[in-house]
């Protein structure tokens, strides 16, 4: 069973979110996908908008949810992300995007329900 994180971001203040979303994806993406190579199995940015469509400038602009097919490969990971080239690679291409003292991450414990189906 996979083990997955999920973190939430906001932008940093002064960027819109869909500079925010294009940067992400043409930008940090990347770093993402290279520093998770051999390491993760999938790894999803989920960009939100307001339901009411209104921003407050208090939302979450991207969840993010990154899957570890064990623990061992999980620790492995951030044990990786702890040499200084790479931790200064990751943490100098935050400062372009996010709202560091926001950042939170989650592990998520998954519960599903069968629902019956939609006609």
């Amino acid at each position: 069973m996979a083990i997955t994180l999920m973190s939430i971001f906001r932008r940093r203040a002064g960027m819109s979110h869909a500079a925010f979303v294009d940067y992400y994806e043409t930008v940090h993406r990347l770093i993402g996908e290279e520093v998770l190579a051999g390491y993760a199995t999938r790894y999803v940015r989920r960009f939100t908008t307001p339901l009411d469509g209104e921003e407050r400038g208090d939302e979450v602009d991207v969840v993010l949810e990154i899957d570890f097919p064990t623990q061992e490969r999980m620790d492995a990971f951030f044990a990786s992300v702890q040499d200084p080239k790479i931790a200064a690679m990751i943490a100098d291409d935050e400062k372009n995007l996010f709202d560091s003292p926001t950042m939170r991450s989650y592990l998520l414990d998954e519960r599903k329900s069968d629902m019956p189906p939609v006609p």
